[in-house]
C-alpha cells in the first residue's frame, strides 16, 4: 500500500522533471489548437475520439467485467461528466478562435475557483485567504475582458466562452469525482471520453462543421494535441497526485497560463497587451491564494488532473 505523501518533503529531480513535462504538455494545448485551420467542434471531437481509441484496448480487454457491470446510476454519472466535458471543449476551443490563447487559457483555468465557489454555495466554510483569492481571480477576469473588449467585441465573446468552458470543467470535476468513487480510472476515462466524443460528433454534424478532408499537417496537429494535452499531461498529473502533495500539483497546474502565453507568442506571434498581462497576473495570484489556503475536505475534486 502506498504511504501518505509528506507535503514538507523536498521535491526529487524526477518529480520536478515530471512537473516540467506535464506543464509543457498542457501548455501546448491552446497554441496547437489555435494554430489549426480545423473547425472548433471538429478539433474537440477528434482529440477525444483519438484518446478513446487509445484507451479502448486496455478498457475492453482488461476491464470488460467492470464495463459490463456498470449500473444505471454509474452510467448516468459518467454520462453527465462526459456532457460537461463536451461543453468545456466546445466552448473553450471556439474561444481560441475569437480571443488570444493567453486570455482563453487564463479564464478557463478558473475551473478550480468555480469548484470552490460551488462549495461555498453549499455552505462549506473556507478561510479568508480563499475568499480573497476568489475575488482576485474574478477581478483579473474583468480586467482581461475589459482589455479584450477594447480590442473587439469578438474577443470579449471569446472571453465569455472561455468562462463558460471553465464552469463546465468544474462541473466535470465535481461529477467525475463522484463517478470515479465506484469505478477504475481506466473505465471511467474510456466511457467519459467516448461519451464526450459522441456528443461532439453530433454537435459538429448538426452545426455543419467539416470533420474530414484536412491536409496532413492538420492531422499531425490533431494527433499531437491528443498525445500531449489529452494523454501525456493528464496521465503525468494523475501520477503526481499519488506521489506528491496536492498543493504542489495544483500550484504547478497554474503554470499552464504563463506557459501557454509564452508558447503562443513563440508559435503564433500572439503578444497580449500590457493591460491583459496585468489581468493574467491578477488571475494567477488569486488562484494561488485559493490553492494555498484551501483546506476544506470537500475541495478534493479541484485536485483532478487538467483536461485542457
Amino acid at each position: 500500500m502506498m504511504g501518505r505523501v509528506n507535503p514538507s518533503a523536498p521535491l526529487s529531480v524526477r518529480t520536478l522533471s515530471l512537473i516540467a513535462v506535464g506543464v509543457l504538455a498542457v501548455s501546448l494545448s491552446g497554441p496547437l489548437m489555435a494554430a489549426m485551420v480545423v473547425p472548433p467542434l471538429a478539433i474537440a471531437f477528434w482529440r477525444n475520439a483519438f484518446a478513446t481509441a487509445v484507451l479502448a484496448p486496455g478498457a475492453v480487454a482488461g476491464r470488460s467485467g467492470e464495463l459490463g457491470g456498470l449500473g444505471r446510476r454509474q452510467l448516468l454519472r459518467v454520462a453527465g461528466s462526459g456532457l460537461a466535458l463536451a461543453v468545456h471543449f466546445a466552448t473553450w476551443v471556439t474561444a481560441l478562435t475569437l480571443t488570444s490563447v493567453a486570455s482563453a487559457t487564463a479564464i478557463v483555468c478558473l475551473q478550480i475557483a468555480w469548484v470552490v465557489a460551488w462549495q461555498l454555495l453549499r455552505g462549506e466554510r473556507f478561510n479568508t485567504g480563499v475568499v480573497v483569492g476568489l475575488v482576485l481571480s474574478f477581478t483579473g477576469v474583468l480586467v482581461v475582458s475589459g482589455v479584450d473588449f477594447s480590442l473587439s467585441a469578438e474577443a470579449l465573446l471569446g472571453d465569455v466562452l472561455a468562462l463558460v468552458g471553465g464552469m463546465a470543467a468544474a462541473a466535470y470535476m465535481l461529477v467525475g469525482s463522484r463517478a470515479r468513487q465506484t469505478m477504475s480510472t481506466t473505465t471511467y476515462t474510456f466511457v467519459c471520453y467516448g461519451t464526450c466524443a459522441l456528443l461532439l460528433l453530433v454537435a459538429a454534424l448538426v452545426s455543419g462543421q467539416r470533420l474530414w478532408g484536412y491536409d496532413v499537417t492538420q492531422w499531425v496537429l490533431l494527433v499531437l494535441v491528443t498525445v500531449t494535452a489529452q494523454l501525456m499531461g493528464h496521465s503525468v498529473f494523475n501520477h503526481l497526485l499519488a506521489t506528491t502533495s496536492p498543493m504542489v500539483v495544483s500550484l504547478s497546474l497554474l503554470l499552464e497560463v504563463p506557459g501557454a502565453a509564452l508558447l503562443a507568442a513563440w508559435i503564433l506571434g500572439q503578444t497580449p497587451p500590457l493591460g491583459a498581462l496585468l489581468g493574467l497576473a491578477v488571475i494567477l495570484a488569486g488562484m494561488a491564494f485559493v490553492v494555498v489556503n484551501n483546506r476544506a475536505p470537500g475541495a478534493e475534486p479541484s485536485l483532478e488532473a487538467p483536461i485542457d
